[in-house]
C-alpha cells in the first residue's frame, strides 16, 4: 500500500491497479558437449565426434576415426553384414497382455513407416540400413520422427550425425538439426530416433572403432604398410651403375634410363643395360612377411570387436566350429540379437508413446526368415503342431499364406485319441445296457 493511500484512506486513492505479468523465463539449454578450444594432449569431446579419437599412446600410429577405420575391409563388411540382416527383416510390432500371451498389432501407422515406406520416396529398408549402419560404425544414429496433430509419427527420415547438436535441460535433451526439407528444427528426444552404443551417461554414444583405438590403430597401420609393399613404395632393388660419366646430369639420365627400361610394362621382363649395369633385386624381409601374415589376425579382432563370426566376413582358414544350421543359430543368438536388441528398445522410446508402451506395446524383428528351413522340414513341423494337438489347421494354413477352411478353427485330437463329430457316446451305451 502507497503511502497517499494510508492517508487518505483507500477509497480517495482510487481503484487498484492491477498487478504486471511476470516476466517469463525461458529455461536454459545448453550444450551438452563444451565448444571450447581443444587440445592435442586431452582433446575435448566434440572433437572426437568429429571423427578423431585421442592420441595414440604408441607414438607413429594413426589417429582412428570412423571414417579412416571405415576403408578396411573387415570393419566396412562386419557393419554391412549387421545392418543388412537388421535392415532385411520386417520389424513388427507386439502387444505383450498381462496373461503371458503376445498378439501382433498390424493395422498401426509404424507398421507401414518401418516396413514398406519410411518418408516419401524412401523405402523402409533404405532408412534402417543407414540407421544400422552408422550405430555399429560411429555409435551414433539419428533420425527424425515428427507427429501429426493426432500424435501419430508422420515419417521418420535419417539426419547425419555431423549436423546433430545435442541440447541439454536438466535431464532433457534436445536435438538442433535441419530435417530433410531443409528447415532448422529443435525437438526433444520423444521426436528424435537416437541410437547410442556403450554408453557412460545413457545419452552419447561410443563407437567400438573408439573404444578399440589402438587395436584399430595397428590394424590400419599394417593395412597401409602391407600396401606400401605389395604396390612397390618400399624399395624392391639395387641398381649398380659404373662411375664413369662426365657430368652429373649424364649419371642422373642414365639412371632414368634404366629406372624406365624395368618399370616399362613393353619390356616384357627383359630390360636393355649397359655393359657394367646390374639390378639386384631384394625379396620381401621377414619382417615384412610376418606383418603381411599377421593381417589375419587384425582381421579376427576386429570380428571380435563387432561380434560377427570371421566366416560372415569370408576368413574362412580356421573353417567353422559346427554345421551351418547351428552357425546361423550362433551368428543368431550372438550378434544380431545384441545389436537388434538395441536397435528396437532405443526406436521404441522415439516412436511408440508412453501409453502405447504401458500398454506392453513393443517392437521386435522377425528373424524367423534368417533360419527359416527347407519346405519338407517346414511341412512336417506344421503337421506334427496341428496333429499335437498344438495349433489348429487354420494356424498353419495362415503361416503358408494360405485360405483358412471353414472347419479348420478346431484342434485336432491327439494322435492316439480319435473323435467323430456327432457320434453318440459308446461309453454311456455300453454302461446303459449292462
Amino acid at each position: 500500500m502507497s503511502l497517499i493511500r494510508r492517508i487518505f484512506g483507500g477509497a480517495a486513492a482510487g481503484p487498484a491497479l492491477a498487478p504486471l505479468p511476470a516476466a517469463r523465463t525461458e529455461p536454459p539449454v545448453t550444450a551438452v558437449a563444451s565448444l571450447e578450444p581443444s587440445g592435442t594432449v586431452e582433446p575435448r569431446a566434440w572433437l572426437s565426434e568429429l571423427g578423431w579419437s585421442a592420441p595414440s599412446r604408441v607414438k607413429g600410429l594413426p589417429r582412428v576415426s570412423a571414417v579412416l577405420a571405415e576403408r578396411h575391409a573387415t570393419v566396412s563388411a562386419c557393419c554391412n553384414v549387421i545392418a543388412g540382416d537388421v535392415s532385411k527383416v520386417p520389424l513388427k510390432i507386439w502387444r505383450k497382455h498381462p496373461d503371458g500371451r503376445e498378439e501382433r498389432i498390424r493395422g498401426h501407422r509404424l507398421a507401414y513407416l518401418l516396413n514398406v515406406e519410411a518418408s516419401p520416396g524412401v523405402p523402409a529398408s533404405v532408412l534402417r540400413y543407414a540407421l544400422a549402419y552408422a550405430f555399429a560404425l560411429r555409435g551414433n544414429a539419428f533420425a527424425f520422427a515428427p507427429r501429426e496433430g493426432g500424435g501419430e509419427v508422420e515419417l521418420i527420415e535419417t539426419v547425419a550425425e555431423e549436423g546433430v547438436a545435442r541440447l541439454r535441460n536438466g535431464r532433457s535433451r534436445f536435438y538442433d538439426f535441419e530435417d530433410g526439407a531443409g528447415m532448422r528444427r529443435r525437438v526433444s528426444s520423444r521426436a528424435m530416433v537416437h541410437l547410442r552404443h556403450m554408453s557412460k551417461d545413457g545419452w552419447s554414444g561410443r563407437s567400438p572403432i573408439e573404444v578399440a583405438a589402438e587395436s584399430m590403430g595397428l590394424a590400419l597401420a599394417g593395412q597401409e604398410s602391407a600396401g606400401r609393399i605389395l604396390t612397390g613404395s618400399t624399395m624392391r632393388a639395387v641398381i649398380k651403375m659404373e662411375d664413369v660419366y662426365d657430368d652429373d646430369e649424364a649419371w642422373r639420365r642414365n639412371a632414368r634410363r634404366i629406372r624406365n627400361a624395368i618399370v616399362d610394362p613393353e619390356a616384357n621382363g627383359f630390360p636393355i643395360l649397359g655393359a657394367q649395369d646390374a639390378v639386384e633385386v631384394l625379396d620381401l624381409k621377414a619382417g615384412d612377411q610376418e606383418l603381411l601374415a599377421s593381417r589375419k589376425m587384425d582381421r579376427e579382432q576386429i570380428c571380435a570387436i563387432y561380434r560377427v563370426p570371421p566366416a560372415k566376413v569370408g576368413i574362412l582358414e580356421g573353417g567353422l566350429k559346427a554345421n551351418v544350421e547351428q552357425a546361423a543359430i550362433d551368428y543368431l543368438t550372438d550378434c544380431l540379437m545384441y545389436w537388434a536388441g538395441m536397435v528396437e528398445t532405443q526406436m521404441a522410446l522415439a516412436l511408440l508413446t508412453d501409453a502405447e508402451r504401458e500398454a506392453g506395446m513393443v517392437l521386435r524383428h522377425d528373424f524367423g526368415a534368417l533360419l527359416r528351413p527347407t519346405t519338407k522340414e517346414r511341412y512336417e513341423a506344421l503337421k506334427s503342431a496341428v496333429g499335437g494337438p498344438f495349433m489348429t489347421p487354420n494356424e498353419a494354413r495362415q503361416k503358408e499364406g494360405l485360405a483358412p477352411q471353414a472347419d479348420g478353427d478346431r484342434l485336432n485330437p491327439a494322435a492316439n485319441m480319435t473323435r467323430k463329430d456327432g457320434a453318440p457316446d459308446r461309453t454311456s451305451k455300453e454302461g446303459g445296457g449292462a
